[in-house]
């Protein structure tokens, strides 16, 4: 089990979630409504980089994250259709344009794409299918509560993004996308806090640091996408597999 869907099916349990099977219908929740608004500026850009060799970490880190990316993009889409509030349309279309970038770098390295049906809820790994029937269930029951699994899933993003460029991402192309995640999955978690804030609910963080979290809350939305924020290449060479 890799990193991130061992973390967060044990804080998943931790915190009360609970694993419902037979949960993930999709009945008036529409993927193809989502539009992919930058997939054509990322393919490109991500085309024009150098393609590099693959490390086999960087390979079953792109296949994972292509499915994290989809999961979050399908419980917004699926608390959207329960609670009709915005920032979870708004979020989902960005998930969608985070998956595709993904499905993109899958493209030019020749690498399957697990993503086999763009249906909400399916997903060729099991444990991803118990995680948006546990996330989307705990966040049916009310609205601060799906307002908590959107930051929930931010901060777990964030987490696991950091984590494989520090230790497993060494090609450029690479760290441009998950660099531009990363801010994308900063700017979500201050959407939903702000959302909670409306409603006069004090977020704390469940998965992240105190310091982390505050040093995100306490800035401003950052700019982005295709051709920003790229940053410098780290110059070092591949690690082995740290999933």
């Amino acid at each position: 089990m890799n990193r991130f869907i061992g973390l967060l099916l044990g804080v998943l349990l931790m915190v009360g979630f609970f694993l419902l099977p037979g949960c993930s219908d999709s009945t008036g929740v529409n993927a193809s409504a989502v539009p992919d608004v930058q997939t054509v500026n990322y393919a490109a850009t991500i085309q024009a980089m150098p393609q590099e060799e693959i490390s086999d970490a960087e390979r079953e880190s792109l296949i994972q994250m292509r499915e994290e990316e989809k999961l979050a993009r399908d419980v917004y889409l699926t608390l959207y259709n329960q609670w009709n509030q915005r920032v979870f349309s708004r979020i989902a279309q960005s998930e969608q344009t985070h998956t595709s970038a993904i499905q993109s770098l899958l493209n030019k390295y020749a690498i399957p794409d697990p993503v086999v049906s763009d249906s909400v809820g399916v997903f060729s790994n099991p444990l991803f299918t118990q995680l948006f029937d546990s996330l989307t269930n705990q966040g049916s029951t009310s609205l601060e509560a799906a307002l908590r699994v959107g930051a929930f899933i931010e901060e777990i993003d964030i987490l696991d993004l950091q984590t494989a460029l520090d230790s497993t991402v060494d090609n450029q192309d690479i760290q441009f996308v998950y660099q531009n995640l990363m801010r994308g999955s900063r700017n979500h978690l201050r959407s939903f806090v702000r959302n909670l804030s409306r409603l006069g609910i004090t977020y704390s963080p469940q998965v992240m640091d105190e310091e982390t979290y505050q040093a995100i809350i306490n800035s401003p939305m950052e700019p982005g996408g295709p051709g920003q924020g790229q940053g410098a290449r780290r110059g070092r060479g591949h690690r082995g597999p740290r999933w």
